[in-house]
């Protein structure tokens, strides 16, 4: 993981230089690019020695939601060209770290049993703020498994509300 880091990292760091204050717009179509460029079959197409960059970028392009700017063309045709296609979801990871240092704040994924309205995740962002003292970009994803409750995950600190976990704390003390 190391090397992926390595030569993610001035990719990032030169996009976010040249992205000025603008991050946020940024982080919307590079989220995108690296949803699309996880895909193994598109990896697969765009590793085959008959296509060409503009095959790849023409089929990226053509299945991005929404039309990029000429900054985003230009950075898309410079991570074809240069085979770091894969690379995509670690430069989004490490230009959104960027972002957050920059502006004070951290990623926070809530994990709920059901689905949560605007009302519930803003109360719940005031709350997880308070907890852990700074600014939260929260996202919210269904995982039923839960039970019920909520399981939070903010860079390597997790708070396990769910009923799940308190089955599992009963299960090891009954057996302990």
């Amino acid at each position: 993981m190391a090397e992926l880091a390595t030569i993610a990292r001035p990719y990032a760091e030169a996009l976010y230089k040249a992205c000025g204050s603008d991050a946020k717009a940024v982080l919307g179509w590079l989220d995108e690019l690296a949803c699309v460029a996880a895909e193994p079959q598109l990896l697969q197409f765009a590793d085959s020695p008959k296509t060409t960059s503009d095959q790849v970028f023409d089929l990226i392009v053509g299945v991005m939601r929404a039309a990029l700017d000429a900054h985003a063309n230009n950075f898309l045709r410079l991570v074809i060209d240069n085979n770091r296609l894969g690379f995509l979801p670690e430069i989004a990871t490490q230009f959104r770290a960027l972002a957050n240092a920059q502006s004070g704040s951290s990623d926070a994924l809530v994990f709920s049993a059901f689905p949560m309205d605007a009302a519930a995740v803003s109360d719940t962002a005031k709350l997880l703020e308070q907890r852990f003292g700074r600014k939260l970009n929260v996202s919210v994803e269904l995982q039923p498994e839960l039970i019920g409750g909520i399981r939070v995950v903010i860079g390597d600190e997790v708070l396990d509300t769910s009923v799940k976990a308190r089955l599992e704390q009963m299960k090891m003390a009954l057996s302990a």
